[in-house]
């Protein structure tokens, strides 16, 4: 299983309190630094590795984490060894797809293109260097990380994030570059900067962005851009096969049209 490696794909972490905000409830954030230690955990944390992740002393900690148990959002591990996220957070994942307008308006027309497509179908939607999925329509071969809702992919080599910044200005385009962590995902990971800008091009001439084996082996994906006013991107869907079953070109040139048009649809709802 390829473990979800959320932190390093941009996320912002929640790592200090500030001082000079008067509207700012240093409590409040507190709660949110420690409730934040999760994102890349592999495995129930106690308290003190909780209070090493988010540098708050360990008697604040317990205070925090009493508090968020108390009302479901930290639980104990099922060997009572740490503590995980609780289940309220669901309610409150619930409460984000179901109050988006964008995921409201997108998912007949994620639907109707699953159906076309009969290969994976995700929504993204783009927050600084990554994009987020916020829906994932699963095929018939899929393993965990592809079924994750919340799962993240840096901006800069997915198919996704290229047809983003197809949408971009080059200066745009640039600082997400600089500022990416370029590490590989896979052998075939681009990270070299110039031949992410020529894949950008591409997705400019081609109105979609292919993505070949850059998150993970053996994966096919087609990305295409949702816009918002202005024409600013706001995320993109992607359609993603195997290579074990499709030719490159061939997955485009099935694929691509009917994405297009999806994308289309829901950027103008």
């Amino acid at each position: 299983m390829q473990m979800v490696r959320r932190a390093a794909y941009g996320v912002r972490p929640v790592t200090s309190i500030d001082d000079s905000d008067p509207l700012f409830i240093q409590s409040i954030g507190r709660a949110a630094q420690v409730m934040a230690v999760f994102h890349d955990a592999a495995k129930p944390l106690t308290l003190n590795e909780i209070a090493t992740r988010c540098g708050i002393g360990k008697s604040a900690v317990q205070r925090v984490v009493h508090t968020l148990r108390h009302l479901g959002y930290v639980e104990r591990a099922e060997d009572d060894r740490g503590y995980v996220p609780g289940i309220r957070f669901l309610d409150n994942t619930l409460d984000y797809l179901r109050l988006n307008p964008l995921i409201a308006r997108a998912s007949p027309v994620l639907l109707e293109l699953r159906r076309n497509v009969r290969e994976r179908v995700d929504l993204s939607l783009r927050d600084g260097l990554r994009l987020v999925y916020a829906s994932r329509l699963q095929s018939k071969r899929e393993t965990f990380f592809a079924t994750l809702v919340g799962q993240s992919v840096p901006v800069y080599c997915t198919s996704g994030g290229m047809a983003v910044m197809a949408h971009l200005d080059d200066d745009e385009v640039d600082d997400i570059i600089e500022r990416s962590d370029r590490v590989p995902i896979t052998p075939r990971t681009i990270t070299e900067p110039d031949a992410i800008r020529r894949q950008v091009c591409q997705a400019r001439d081609n109105g979609y962005a292919l993505a070949l084996e850059q998150v993970l082996v053996g994966e096919v994906a087609i990305g295409v851009a949702i816009l918002g006013h202005g024409g600013r991107p706001l995320g993109a869907i992607h359609v993603a096969g195997s290579l074990a079953e499709w030719e490159a070109d061939v997955f485009c040139k099935r694929f691509a049209p009917l994405a297009v048009e999806a994308a289309g649809a829901i950027s103008r709802l």
